[in-house]
């Protein structure tokens, strides 16, 4: 859903560059400088670094599908024609979004698609893409529940959690692992709505953060599962130093500097636990 919004926005923003809704290409300027490209210097561009791993947030589910699939050999080319999609789509989008509005009209409180066709006469586009964005957070929330729910199962299987977990019913749905997610996600949003903003910031920076380290865990650990070839490892590196350099730079972001040391402590806390429970063992 989401993909769909920024594809409607796509197509509307070719359309206002063609002189519907009361646009023209003379409306369209792009960045000549490096100043331009680069406003806040290469600092900036390290800090932000870390919102484009963010925007493939959720991909590792495709993982954990795979196993269900029947020819599992059509996984890497499923993925591979995914990414090459979704990177296109976010290049082109932002491509255009900042040709229709300088970078310093950007904000924090309103999407970057619906500023740059503020000025058009499109006044459906906000509440229509807000929309799909919002549907498309349901859905992404749907696909973690689903991601986080196997997982627990998994470990009640192997031994790594209780095995109440593992029971699942006549449709094949476990019901306890299923309630014991949903529980946590309603505990969640009570302490959104109790704790400060700020708090809560930190919080959910920490959680991104943490996913990102289960894609670096995952590069480290997949050649001892699969053969990787001479390229496979040139990619298991440049990737591994791309998301170094993207979590290093919310140390030097003040805003997401306290969610890297939350992040930190949660891996602390499951590294007492794995050792807890290997000692049991």
């Amino acid at each position: 859903m989401k993909v769909a919004a920024i594809f409607m926005f796509i197509i509307l923003a070719i359309l206002v560059l063609s002189g519907s809704f009361g646009g023209s290409a003379n409306d369209f300027t792009l960045p000549t400088t490096l100043n331009d490209f680069f406003a806040n210097g290469i600092i900036g561009l390290w800090t932000s670094l870390i919102f484009g791993f963010y925007a493939f947030g959720g991909i590792e589910i495709m993982g954990i599908l795979s196993m269900r699939l029947q020819n599992k050999n059509e996984v890497i080319k499923s993925t591979t024609v995914m990414l090459i999609m979704l990177t296109s789509i976010y290049l082109i989008s932002i491509f255009l979004a900042s040709g229709f509005a300088a970078f310093d009209q950007f904000n924090a409180e309103e999407s970057p698609f619906v500023i740059a066709l503020a000025n058009y006469q499109l006044a459906f586009f906000p509440h229509i893409f807000i929309g799909g964005i919002i549907i498309a957070g349901f859905s992404t929330m749907a696909a973690s529940l689903f991601a986080v729910t196997s997982m627990l199962v998994t470990m009640a299987e192997e031994g790594d959690a209780p095995k109440l977990f593992a029971k699942k019913s006549k449709l094949k749905v476990p019901p306890f692992a299923l309630a014991l997610t949903i529980a946590v996600l309603i505990i969640s949003i009570i302490i959104s709505r109790l704790v400060p903003d700020q708090v809560y910031e930190y919080i959910t920076t920490a959680a991104g953060l943490m996913l990102i380290y289960n894609w670096f865990f995952i590069l480290i650990s997949f050649p001892k599962l699969i053969k990787a070839t001479k390229f496979d490892h040139i990619k298991r590196f440049v990737a591994m130093f791309l998301i170094l350099l993207a979590v290093s730079g919310t140390v030097v972001d003040e805003t997401n500097r306290i969610g890297f040391f939350v992040s930190i402590l949660f891996i602390i806390l499951v590294l007492i636990v794995i050792l807890f429970m290997r000692k049991k063992k």
